[in-house]
């Protein structure tokens, strides 16, 4: 298993900015697709973008398109999303996780997340 730990979350203005980190250790870094999860209040943990094993192919979830950008660097094991323009609807818990990419008709479209994942960072937009 990869263990992974979540960094750089905080409390923000709305259309400030924020990058998050991850850093995996324990089995080869650069053999996982990463992603980005998160998950409100009250809310189920949804997925935020994905990017694969030699960081050429990402995707994202609608609302995020534009402002976020995911990352990695298979030398320091880190994925990263530096996400801009926040808004107060983006306030969550931020998770890292590893697994294996979901292609449709050979474009990357998802992550399916391994069992390995961090313990989060908070991520708070205020209005």
């Amino acid at each position: 298993q990869v263990q992974l730990v979540e960094s750089g979350g905080g409390l923000v203005q709305a259309g400030g900015s924020l990058r998050l980190s991850c850093v995996a250790s324990g089995r080869t870094f650069s053999g996982y697709a990463m992603g980005w999860y998160r998950q409100a209040p009250g809310k189920e943990r949804e997925f935020v973008a994905t990017i694969n094993w030699s960081g050429g192919n990402t995707y994202y979830v609608d609302s995020v398109k534009g402002r976020f950008t995911i990352s990695r660097d298979n030398a320091k094991n880190t994925v990263y999303l530096p996400m801009n323009s926040l808004k107060p609807e983006d306030t969550a818990i931020y998770y890292c996780a590893a697994g294996r990419e979901v292609r449709t008709l050979g474009l990357l479209t998802g992550l399916l997340p391994s069992d390995s994942w961090g313990q989060g960072t908070q991520v708070t937009v205020s209005s």
